[in-house]
């Protein structure tokens, strides 16, 4: 008996999926081998240099410090670009072939230009049976073709006693009805505070020495 092997480009499940753009294309053979950039041709930003080389110094071995170095590159640039890997390599003295390898790797490290709001909606089983599915066609609808923002669904943010949620740049929010949406994205819009009341971060806790809400 032939199986025929699944794409998980036609699986459902996979329609909104967290793949990262380019996670099906073929390494480019033709290139030549990748070498460590040269400091006396490589510019380095003073601050950029400085924020890795302080992530370096926590670590016995530099290489353990790359993805705090790419995220110091994508919190500068919007994204992991060309130029900041090269400069990331350069100071880590390691291949920029090296870092790509690391940026696509992680879904929350960006290999091409996105919108400076993000909105990453948790699709994985336990938001998906509480309307996650529902929730990210309605934040997609309602940002619409909006350049500032970057809408994705995930996989597991790892925060399933609020489903369905969300992490609204960098902030865990649920669980978040579909009426809450507009006020969401506006919020996002307009630099404030997304849903305050709904923070996980401002959820109170059983502990009676851990923080409060305020």
């Amino acid at each position: 008996m032939t199986i025929d092997p699944i794409d998980p480009r036609r699986v459902p499940r996979f329609d909104h999926g967290s793949r990262v753009p380019g996670w099906d294309e073929a390494v480019d053979l033709t290139k030549d081998p990748a070498e460590v950039p040269d400091p006396a041709t490589t510019p380095v930003p003073d601050d950029l240099r400085a924020a890795i080389e302080a992530h370096i110094a926590k670590y016995p071995e530099r290489r353990s410090a790359t993805v705090p170095a790419l995220r110091e590159v994508q919190e500068r640039y919007g994204w992991c670009t060309p130029e900041g890997i090269e400069q990331a390599a350069c100071v880590l003295r390691l291949t920029p072939a090296y870092l790509i390898s690391v940026a696509t790797f992680y879904d929350m490290l960006e290999t091409r230009p996105v919108g400076r709001n993000t909105i990453y909606v948790c699709t994985n089983i336990s938001c998906s049976l509480c309307g996650a599915d529902e929730l990210y066609t309605t934040v997609r609808d309602e940002v619409g073709d909006d350049p500032e923002f970057n809408v994705r669904s995930f996989e597991c943010l790892g925060a399933c006693d609020i489903a369905p949620m969300a992490s609204v740049n960098g902030t865990y929010v649920g669980p978040i009805s579909l009426d809450e949406v507009p006020t969401l994205v506006q919020q996002v819009r307009d630099g404030a505070e997304p849903l305050p009341d709904k923070q996980l971060a401002r959820r109170r806790s059983v502990d009676p020495n851990a923080a409060s809400r305020s």
